[in-house]
């Protein structure tokens, strides 16, 4: 056992030690999520910008291919300064505990920073199926997946999008937008793009895919990948919860720290 899984393990035991867990089918857990406070405080509107600025000479991941997206370059991932959704829609095919009873709330973003030569989504990541959406819009698709039910608001392959879609957030919170965001991601992050994140994503889901840097530079083009992804291990996630499921079982541990 390393280090990172013994320190995991331990705070587990910590955290369940004197805890008495209900024995029925479904725990609930009421959850206020953080954007809503950084919202208030107007923190979130700095981080916008931040992130914005990031689209001059885009940095958004870590190939940094410096294109000006806010005057018409397209980045290596395809995209430009508007934002593309390719399809919007409750997902039952995740994570139990992201599904629930209604769906996680998917939002499929176009195009990719990845470009994997094996996506199963080609259309979507290469051809860019999809369509130009405004702040306005995507505020209304969050509402609109919230009014149906959804647990969450699951982006899927948001990496190269994120100034836009945080950009429809406060639109959203103030129509009353409340449920946790999912960062749906393939793992090859800008560790600036996510410190800028921490407390507005309430849930991490990087979709590993190699541990061979030529392999990654084979088929997706990013020898750096593995590097990458050790780099983003959960001592960046200090203050996001982490969704442990059982069978009947949900735990949901919030503001852990993994320290090496």
């Amino acid at each position: 056992m390393n280090s990172l899984s013994g320190d995991f393990f331990k705070a587990l035991g910590r955290f369940c030690k004197g805890l008495s867990i209900l024995k029925s089918k479904h725990v609930l857990m009421p959850y206020i999520p953080g954007y809503i406070e950084l919202y208030k405080t107007g923190e979130l509107k700095k981080r916008i910008k931040a992130l914005n600025d990031i689209l001059k000479e885009c940095k958004l991941c870590p190939r940094e291919c410096g294109a000006n997206r806010l005057e018409g370059e397209i980045g290596v991932c395809q995209g430009g300064a508007e934002l593309m959704v390719s399809s919007v829609s409750p997902h039952f095919g995740e994570e139990p505990p992201l599904v629930g009873f209604h769906g996680s709330g998917t939002i499929f973003l176009t195009h990719c920073n990845l470009r994997c030569v094996f996506c199963q989504n080609y259309d979507i990541s290469h051809l860019g199926k999809g369509h130009i959406t405004t702040s306005s819009e995507m505020a209304n698709y969050m509402l609109r997946l919230q009014k149906m039910g959804c647990h969450n608001i699951n982006f899927v392959t948001p990496t190269h999008y994120v100034p836009q879609i945080l950009a429809s957030l406060p639109e959203a919170i103030d129509s009353g937008l409340n449920i946790p965001l999912v960062f749906n991601c393939g793992g090859y992050e800008s560790l600036e793009v996510i410190r800028l994140l921490q407390g507005i994503i309430d849930i991490y889901m990087p979709d590993v895919k190699y541990a061979d840097g030529r392999v990654a530079k084979k088929y997706s083009m990013s020898p750096d990948y593995p590097d990458v992804i050790k780099s983003l291990s959960p001592r960046i996630y200090q203050r996001t919860p982490i969704l442990i499921s059982c069978p009947n079982i949900v735990l949901c541990i919030e503001q852990m720290s993994f320290q090496s």
